[in-house]
């Protein structure tokens, strides 16, 4: 199998074998032409160092005649001695075309070297004219060099007349090569990006396409991904994962039907029971039998009424459980929630619940069943007198020292009058209440639970009523009150 990774390095590894063959024969081809440039060049600087060095000697000697003395004579030394060295340097220029004049123009310079030494010997034995002389014809030769150098110059460019165009030519082909090699490779590459890209790209939109099927409950069709890499792996185990889901979902809804037969046929002994059960029946009982009847609800496709089973279900459950002890502010909100959209499920649009809760909060301890009785009062004196329904907003916020937590309502409001009979802690009737926990109730647990008075205020209105507690985050007390 190959990877990705494999396949991404390749296609680098290409592309980076091809821009190095590039710039290596682009590099070869001009180091190649820069070296003829260079040797062509080198011949005429040779050549009029020839004609330099011969100047400079003759200036030299003339400069010795004039004046004997030792610094002038080792400045003529220095001269011949570099006019030698520019002849060695003509030496590596002779070729079939001008060895004849190579010949003479050495010769030349060995003529120039010969007289100046008889200028020196005649000026050592005093003998002025002959010195003279010789020095005259000196400057003869110096001037024969100096000519002969442009000829053999003038020479050169004509034998390499032919030679420059050709390399100017070889330049504007160069040119013309790479310019041609680029764009060729560059098709190239993309036609080879596009195929690479493809091979990676079409297995990942074949499998997305499955994903897509597969979210909408086709489970019966099969995923095939033709490729070599992880790709391949990934739809092999896809592939797996929608068997066994497809098998699953085989398996309970065989299961559902089972039970629902079962159901049927316990049907009519259940009906003929059911009067005396309904006197007997055990508050356990029903909400295990809520439990039942909600995962059953949930195989057989009905969410909605699975969720509001689990929601009657978890609030039996905690009204029979939490009333005797403490709890945490979260459990409080928790079965507030499932209270809620059990009462939403009864009034639909009617009833519109807003929450803002800081949950940094939700750890603090009160007393089982506090808000739900405060939460179902509003509901059932603001709401459902209302055709138009209402709104109930719950909100819990950090203090200083306390967490508040307020339940408010748009309803008509409560009168004064039995605003006072519930912080008075006075019996008010609860009727239409799922628990049988009065307001008055709640107030009184709050009360004996933190063990101060102002831990609960109304405020009512006719544009609505708000009932604010002031919890404490801790107790005076570490048990239970």
């Amino acid at each position: 199998m190959t990877s990705i990774q494999r396949k991404i390095w390749t296609l680098a590894a290409i592309v980076l074998f091809i821009m190095v063959a590039i710039w290596m024969t682009l590099t070869y081809y001009n180091q190649k032409t820069q070296e003829q440039y260079n040797d062509i060049l080198q011949r005429y600087l040779r050549m009029n160092e020839v004609t330099t060095a011969s100047q400079q000697t003759i200036t030299a000697l003339n400069n010795y005649r004039l004046n004997p003395t030792t610094a002038n004579l080792g400045l003529l030394d220095r001269s011949k001695e570099e006019l030698r060295r520019a002849r060695l340097g003509v030496i590596n220029l002779r070729n079939a075309d001008n060895d004849f004049a190579i010949t003479n123009y050495m010769n030349l310079i060995d003529s120039l070297l010969e007289t100046m030494d008889r200028s020196l010997l005649f000026q050592s034995e005093k003998e002025s004219e002959d010195s003279a002389n010789a020095f005259l014809e000196a400057t003869r030769i110096s001037k024969y060099i100096s000519e002969m150098t442009l000829t053999l110059i003038d020479t050169e460019l004509k034998t390499y007349d032919q030679f420059y165009r050709g390399i100017i030519e070889q330049s504007a082909e160069l040119k013309k090569l790479g310019v041609w090699l680029l764009l060729t490779i560059t098709l190239l590459m993309l036609l080879f990006t596009y195929g690479f890209s493809l091979s990676i790209t079409r297995p990942i939109q074949k499998l997305t396409q499955a994903a897509k099927e597969l979210s909408r409950g086709r489970f019966d069709l099969k995923v095939e991904v033709k490729s070599n890499d992880e790709i391949s792996f990934l739809a092999k185990m896809f592939e797996r994962m929608r068997i066994n889901i497809n098998n699953l979902i085989s398996e309970i809804q065989q299961k559902a039907q089972l039970e629902h037969e079962l159901q049927q046929n316990k049907l009519l002994l259940q009906e003929s029971q059911l009067r005396s059960l309904q006197s007997q029946i055990n508050p356990h009982f029903l909400f295990n039998t809520l439990d039942t009847l909600s995962k059953k609800a949930y195989l057989e496709g009905s969410e909605e009424t699975s969720d509001l089973l689990a929601s009657v279900a978890g609030l039996l459950r905690y009204n029979l459980k939490r009333l005797d002890r403490s709890v945490t502010l979260y459990e409080e909100v928790k079965v507030l929630r499932q209270y809620m959209e059990i009462q939403k499920a009864r009034f639909t649009d009617r009833l519109r619940f807003e929450a803002d809760i800081d949950e940094s909060c939700l750890h603090v301890q009160i007393p089982g069943l506090t808000l739900q009785p405060i939460v179902e009062n509003a509901v059932i004196h603001a709401v459902e007198p209302s055709e138009e329904g209402g709104t109930i907003r719950f909100r819990v916020a950090d203090g200083d020292e306390r967490v508040s937590i307020e339940i408010a309502d748009d309803g008509s409001g409560m009168p004064e009058d039995k605003v006072r009979q519930i912080l008075e802690e006075r019996p008010v009737e609860t009727e239409g209440h799922s628990t049988g926990i009065g307001f008055s109730n709640v107030v009184r647990r709050l009360r004996l639970f933190y063990g101060i008075e102002d831990v609960i205020d109304i405020r009512s209105s006719p544009a609505g009523t708000t009932v604010v507690l002031q919890i404490p985050k801790t107790r005076r007390f570490d048990s239970d009150d």
